[in-house]
């Protein structure tokens, strides 16, 4: 409810922005654009006319006179009229009173320009009474709708782009959001699996537990300052995960054996941060944390033709072991995982999980190039 309202008011925000823009905001950037629209306008439509009556000069001098008149029609309608009724769909009023000032417009340039500046200084020839006919009223409306349909569309195009803009960055903001939730779920586990070994290691007084502080200052580090970016190094990514392994196999020491491999052109290669670790520590949390011995892990990490392959592998050592594997599969961690691909790598990546009588194994495909 909350995102929703906050998007009806972005959006209710950048329609007032539009209709009513501050004198402050009128940049001069923008004034010129105004200048050289009418230029334009004036130019074209005098050629035209001239073109027409043989009479450049004149057809100049009517534009020109004219076109205070229609400056104000259209700056009316596209800051008042069309936000105050076409934008709030109110269609009929808009259209009514749209074509009342048009009306009220043309027969002031028809009954009191015309006969009194227009006919007797620039055209006292050519202006006839037959320009004071209905037929004529009925002309100067088309000709006034030249230039506020015109104006009208660019207006229009104008509040369509801003509109779908702030729509996009709503969408980003709200992506950027979840992407850091998602991500912040991974640091309390990962934290809270490395704090209880080494409160294991400090009750059994080991003389492991300084390499342990070290290397958990080292992982922090990591993820109080890289791993913030949208995109780190993968071998930095890598050596953070061989970091991690090395942590659990001080905890574990002898009763898992542990392989870890990386081949390809990994250099120069990108990767989202904290991507990979949930497979590992998956690996460590659901197969080889009770204390059976004779446990297993294999790693495999391979980077060819633009592809990540990471392939994660682990026994069932025990049936507490064997039940809690299945929470990867269909527990908050794959699910976690799934969302931040699709964030992330949204049509470029494949995850597979496959769990066996004796093995469990996730095999994740991204391409990263």
């Amino acid at each position: 409810m909350e995102m929703k309202l906050s998007t009806a008011n972005t959006l209710e925000s950048n329609v007032a922005t539009w209709s009513l823009p501050e004198v402050g905001n009128v940049t001069q950037n923008r004034m010129l654009l105004h200048l050289f629209f009418w230029a334009v306008y004036v130019v074209f439509f005098g050629l035209l006319y001239g073109s027409y009556i043989d009479d450049y000069y004149n057809a100049f001098m009517v534009e020109l006179v004219e076109l205070p008149f229609k400056m104000a029609l259209v700056y009316f309608n596209m800051y008042y009229l069309m936000p105050r009724y076409l934008l709030q769909k109110r269609y009929l009023e808009f259209f009514v009173y749209l074509l009342l000032l048009m009306g009220a417009i043309a027969g002031l340039m028809q009954f009191v320009l015309l006969p009194f500046l227009i006919h007797p200084i620039f055209c006292p020839t050519t202006c006839t009474e037959d320009s004071l006919t209905f037929y004529r009223f009925i002309k100067n409306i088309v000709n006034i709708n030249y230039v506020v349909t015109i104006t009208a569309v660019i207006a229009l195009l104008k509040y369509w782009y801003s509109h779908q803009r702030a729509a996009r960055d709503l969408t980003q903001d709200k992506l950027e959001a979840e992407l850091k939730f998602l991500k912040g779920q991974i640091h309390p586990h990962f934290l809270f699996n490395t704090l209880n070994s080494l409160y294991s290691l400090t009750l059994k007084k080991s003389d492991n537990a300084p390499e342990v502080v070290l290397k958990l200052s080292g992982l922090m580090d990591y993820m109080l300052h890289d791993a913030n970016a949208p995109m780190v190094p993968l071998d930095k990514e890598l050596a953070y995960i061989q970091n991690y392994i090395a942590l659990e196999e001080v905890r574990y020491g002898d009763r898992v054996d542990v392989q870890f491999s990386a081949t390809g052109s990994i250099a120069g290669k990108q990767i989202a941060p904290m991507l990979l670790l949930p497979f590992v520590e998956n690996a460590f949390k659901h197969g080889v944390s009770t204390e059976t011995k004779d446990a297993w892990i294999r790693i495999d990490v391979k980077v060819t033709d633009g592809k990540l392959v990471l392939l994660v592998e682990n026994c069932k050592c025990s049936n507490k072991a064997s039940s809690s594997s299945r929470d990867m599969a269909s527990g908050i961690g794959l699910k976690n995982l799934q969302r931040r691909l699709e964030l992330l790598y949204e049509g470029r990546y494949e995850l597979e999980v496959e769990e066996e009588q004796d093995s469990y194994a996730a095999r994740l495909e991204i391409e990263i190039e």
